[in-house]
C-alpha cells in the first residue's frame, strides 16, 4: 500500500514538475520587443478565435510589446469588433484606425497584420436566429483607413500581413481594387470550404441555404452526402465530392523544400479552414492549396476557369516584408493556457493535436505556428542587425 502511495507521489510530482520547468525556461528566454497592430473584425465571442492563435504565437515566442515590454492580450490588443461583458447583454463596441492616427500607427509600429475584415452580421451576433447565407451586416469589411495604413506600412518598409477574406463580401468594391493593386495579386471571387458531410442532416453537414443555392443554378436536386469542398462566388456554387470529383476530401497545403525549411513548415499538410482563390501577380508563391481532384473534378473546375492547384500564401518578392494568406489561418481553438510553457509541442503532444489528417489542430502546430514564428523571427532580425 505504502509502495502504491509512493509511486502515485513520485508520478504527480513527475506532472506537476514538467510545466514548471517549461514556464520557467519560457520565463528566461530572452524577450524580442515588437509593436503591431492587430485587425479583426470578425469577433462574434468573446473567445476571440480570430486572431487568439497569433496572440498566442507571439507570447509562446517571447515576443512583447515594444517598451511597454509585457505578452499581447488577445482581448484587448487589436482594432476591429469588441463584444462586451457581460456577453448576454449583447453589447459591442468598434475600435477603427481614425484617419489622424493613421501616421502615427505607421511610425510607431513595426508590423501589421489583418487577422478578419469579414464582419459580424445579425445571424451571427444574435445566435439562435434563423441562419441564413447573409443577414444585415452590424459591422465589417475592410474601409479606406484600412487600406491607407497598409500604405503607410508598405511605403516604410514595414511587415504587413493580410489574410482571406480581404478583398470580397462585404468590402466595397473601390476598396477592392485598390487592394489589390497595392498587393500585387487579384482575387477571382471564388471562397472554399471543406465540408466533412455534405449531408444538411450531419452535424458537420453544410448549411440549409446551399442545396437551396444548388437547385437554384443547376435545376437539380441535392443528392452529397459524403465529405467534400463547397466553392462560392455570388450566386454561383461548385460541389466537389468524395469518390466523384474528389479522391481525397481535405485540401492540402503544399510547401516546396527551400520553402518548407525557410519557415519551418512541412511540405505538406492538411487544411479544414475557409480559403479564397486569387492569382498572385508577379508575388512569389510560398505555399499552394491542392485539391485531390478526379477527372470529373478538373473538367468541373476547368468550365468554371479553375484549377485544383492555386496559392495558399504569397510574398511580395522585391522587400519580402508582404504576405498574403489565402486561408482562413489565424482562426484556431488552441488552449492560451499553453502559451507560456517553452517546448509545449514536443512534452504535451498527444494532448495538443493527433496524427489524424482530419484533426484542424494539426495545423496550428505543424505549419501557422512555426510559420507565424519564423516569418517574425526573420523580419526581426533584420530589423536589428542580428
Amino acid at each position: 500500500m505504502k509502495k502504491t502511495l509512493l509511486i502515485t507521489l513520485i508520478i504527480l510530482a513527475v506532472l506537476l514538475l514538467i510545466p514548471a520547468v517549461s514556464f520557467i525556461r519560457w520565463a528566461f528566454q530572452e524577450k524580442k520587443p515588437i509593436d503591431v497592430v492587430i485587425l479583426d473584425k470578425s469577433v462574434p465571442t468573446l473567445d476571440r478565435l480570430g486572431h487568439r492563435s497569433f496572440v498566442y504565437t507571439l507570447t509562446n515566442s517571447r515576443f512583447v510589446r515594444g517598451e511597454k515590454g509585457g505578452s499581447f492580450s488577445a482581448s484587448r490588443d487589436y482594432y476591429g469588433f469588441e463584444p462586451l461583458r457581460p456577453a448576454r447583454e449583447k453589447q459591442f463596441r468598434k475600435k477603427d484606425f481614425r484617419l489622424t492616427e493613421l501616421i502615427d500607427l505607421a511610425e510607431n509600429n513595426d508590423a501589421l497584420y489583418y487577422t478578419d475584415t469579414y464582419g459580424v452580421f445579425f445571424n451571427d451576433w444574435y445566435q439562435g436566429i434563423k441562419k441564413t447565407r447573409r443577414s444585415r451586416k452590424l459591422y465589417g469589411g475592410l474601409n479606406n483607413n484600412d487600406y491607407l495604413l497598409m500604405v503607410e506600412m508598405k511605403r516604410r518598409d514595414k511587415l504587413v500581413l493580410v489574410e482571406y477574406n480581404t478583398f470580397d463580401y462585404p468590402t466595397a468594391g473601390l476598396e477592392k481594387f485598390k487592394t489589390e493593386e497595392l498587393l500585387g495579386l487579384t482575387s477571382k471571387g471564388w471562397m472554399g470550404q471543406y465540408y466533412k458531410s455534405l449531408d444538411t442532416v450531419s452535424p458537420h453537414g453544410v448549411p440549409a441555404w446551399m442545396p437551396a443555392l444548388f437547385r437554384k443554378q443547376t435545376g437539380e436536386p441535392w443528392t452529397f452526402t459524403k465529405a467534400g469542398v463547397v466553392l462560392l462566388m455570388e450566386n454561383d456554387i461548385i460541389v466537389l465530392e468524395e469518390g466523384k470529383h474528389l479522391t481525397g476530401a481535405l485540401p492540402l497545403i503544399r510547401t516546396d523544400a527551400a520553402n518548407a525549411e525557410r519557415f519551418g513548415v512541412p511540405e505538406s499538410v492538411t487544411f479544414a479552414n475557409s480559403f479564397d482563390i486569387i492569382d498572385p501577380g508577379k508575388n512569389s508563391v510560398i505555399s499552394e492549396f491542392v485539391l485531390n481532384t478526379t477527372p470529373a473534378g478538373d473538367t468541373l473546375l476547368a468550365e468554371n476557369d479553375l484549377q485544383a492547384v492555386f496559392p495558399a500564401v504569397t510574398l511580395e518578392p522585391l522587400t519580402q516584408r508582404t504576405y498574403y494568406f489565402a486561408g482562413d489561418f489565424a482562426n484556431n481553438d488552441i488552449p492560451f493556457w499553453t502559451a507560456r510553457l517553452k517546448n509545449i509541442q514536443k512534452v504535451g503532444k498527444a494532448m495538443l493535436y493527433s496524427d489524424h489528417p482530419d484533426d484542424p489542430r494539426r495545423f496550428f502546430w505543424l505549419y501557422y505556428k512555426p510559420l507565424i514564428t519564423n516569418i517574425f523571427s526573420e523580419y526581426q532580425a533584420d530589423m536589428t542587425g542580428k
